[in-house]
């Protein structure tokens, strides 16, 4: 099938799909809920050979004001990990029990030019993990003499989304069982002026902590489930 034929079938389910959307359209989360999960217990402050640095002199980049955090997140964990060899990587996580769109704000690309950096490369990659692969991005960014590489993807509901396209598709997905999609942004950088180590080492963080935790605080994290079996 050509691409130009799998445009026209992918947009026509679209098209169903938002109309059978508008009749399941779920309402909002009803207010005082409890959340689906909490980020604080679901991230480990130890794992593998990474431990939580209760006091670090790096600045994790975030949007700009608590009044933008507070209208765009339920919740915002940031962390940074230290591992054996003294190597830093910062955590971020950006969770909307609500989502229909607002973490865009949280993006690298929006958030870290809001805060005076600048953006040199901003490529998609799948990262590899024992789980599958996850469609993430990657992009070196730097601010003066800080030169901070960064690797993120975001999730909606337990999916991994890597296009707005596929993140409208979730959103008709989910509201046709009246679902109210949350989405999740994860994000880690370093501050490493060689940004080949530095992915290589978000990639090592990302792998112990997916290895570390419950199957299904992994699959709400990263959109992975159990880990693919060998053929025969």
């Amino acid at each position: 099938m050509t691409r130009t034929r799998i445009s026209i079938v992918l947009a026509a389910l679209m098209a169903l799909a938002t109309a059978g959307g508008i009749a399941a359209r779920p309402g909002a989360k009803p207010p005082g809920s409890a959340p689906r999960y909490l980020l604080e217990d679901t991230v480990p402050k130890q794992f593998g050979d990474w431990k939580l640095l209760p006091e670090s002199t790096a600045q994790v980049v975030n949007p700009q004001t608590q009044q933008l955090l507070d209208k765009l997140y339920s919740q915002l964990l940031t962390r940074t990990y230290v591992d054996s060899k003294g190597y830093q990587v910062m955590l971020a996580m950006a969770y909307g029990d609500e989502q229909r769109g607002d973490l865009a704000a949280h993006k690298p690309e929006v958030c870290y030019p809001a805060q005076g950096f600048k953006v040199a490369s901003n490529e998609p990659m799948d990262l590899a993990t024992p789980f599958g692969p996850i469609a993430a991005r990657r992009l070196s960014t730097s601010l003066g003499n800080r030169r901070e590489p960064v690797t993120y993807w975001f999730t909606m509901g337990d999916t991994a989304v890597k296009s707005k396209f596929e993140q409208r598709l979730v959103e008709v997905r989910m509201g046709l069982t009246g679902q109210v999609p949350d989405g999740l942004l994860f994000r880690v950088s370093s501050i490493d002026p060689s940004p080949q180590r530095a992915w290589e080492r978000q990639a090592a963080f990302v792998n112990e902590l997916l290895k570390a935790v419950p199957a299904r605080d992994r699959l709400r994290l990263s959109g992975l489930g159990t880990p693919a079996q060998p053929p025969g």
